[in-house]
């Protein structure tokens, strides 16, 4: 069964270049260019992972960090920023990784694949 990923992103360039190469990679694919959106999306798509932009225009990538976290404490949320010093505020902290975006996507596919195959928490 191919796994879901939603794709929070503003920058409709760098979304339509995600949803692409995930494609690709055999993922599906659902993206929002809000935290709003993205949120209301992940109720019904379901998503088995979550890539969020910290800068979401008006919104906070970090308060929509923690509403995907209450909505499924469980289901891994990769960070995707172009800002090396939100690692340090410990709000990042509840991502389950941190990627500082560059045009080569290998890092940032290899943290969604590792985090897709690390066995579920039980209980």
């Amino acid at each position: 069964m191919m796994s879901k990923l939603l794709i929070v992103e503003d920058e409709k360039n760098l979304l339509e270049l995600y949803r692409m190469e995930f494609e690709e990679e055999g993922y599906s694919v659902a993206t929002a260019e809000s935290g709003k959106a993205g949120l209301e999306l992940s109720e019904t798509f379901k998503p088995d992972l979550v890539v969020l932009d910290i800068k979401l225009g008006d919104e906070e990538g970090l308060k929509v960090l923690s509403d995907f976290k209450h909505q499924s404490k469980d289901r891994p949320v990769v960070l995707n920023t172009a800002f090396t010093h939100y690692k340090h505020d410990f709000t990042s902290w509840a991502a389950d990784e941190y990627v500082v975006k560059s045009g080569d996507l290998t890092e940032l596919k290899s943290k969604i694949k590792a985090l897709l195959e690390r066995p579920k928490a039980q209980g």
